[in-house]
């Protein structure tokens, strides 16, 4: 199980696609204040269907607040900042992905606390300035759990696949 963190997310949409893929592939999914929106949001709804049942959601004050809560085992930050591809870490259940919001990403402070080895990046062509959140969120999580080979997962016959 992964954690995804949205620190200060601004798009109900995009939040409620995170939803529904966090509900999909059993991840936990952590919302940093100030959002940019109401939970109730119906934009929020709508995106993410009906999956909200299904899925972990919590709110947390600030960033400090989500790591003495959880105190997840590592935090990668998910940034066009970073140096170091996605693909060139080992995953472990219990790590958690950070992504900043949509309009600016993480700030540089928040960077800083994390360190230069744990920031992440997807690669793109030059000249791309970023993807949309709930995409980069979907690579990332399907690395992560692809190289903890899909723990958690049902087969195609309906059989959990073995942990």
């Amino acid at each position: 199980m992964f954690h995804i963190v949205l620190y200060q997310p601004e798009i109900p949409p995009n939040t409620g696609n995170i939803i529904r893929l966090c509900a999909n592939t059993g991840s936990h999914l952590h919302l940093v204040r100030p959002l940019g929106f109401e939970l109730e949001d119906s934009k929020l709804r709508r995106a993410g269907l009906d999956y909200r049942e299904w899925a972990e959601v919590r709110v947390h004050e600030n960033l400090a607040d989500f790591r003495a809560t959880i105190r997840p085992a590592r935090v990668w930050a998910c940034s066009t900042k970073g140096r170091r591809r996605h693909t060139e870490v080992a995953y472990r259940p219990g790590d958690a992905l950070l992504f900043g919001p949509e309009s600016r990403g993480l700030p540089e402070d928040v960077l800083a606390q994390c360190g230069v080895d744990q920031i992440l990046r997807l690669p793109m062509v030059p000249g791309s300035r970023s993807l949309n959140l709930s995409n980069a969120v979907a690579v990332f999580l399907y690395e992560a759990w692809r190289q903890t080979d899909f723990a958690g997962a049902v087969s195609q016959s309906g059989s959990q696949l073995e942990l």
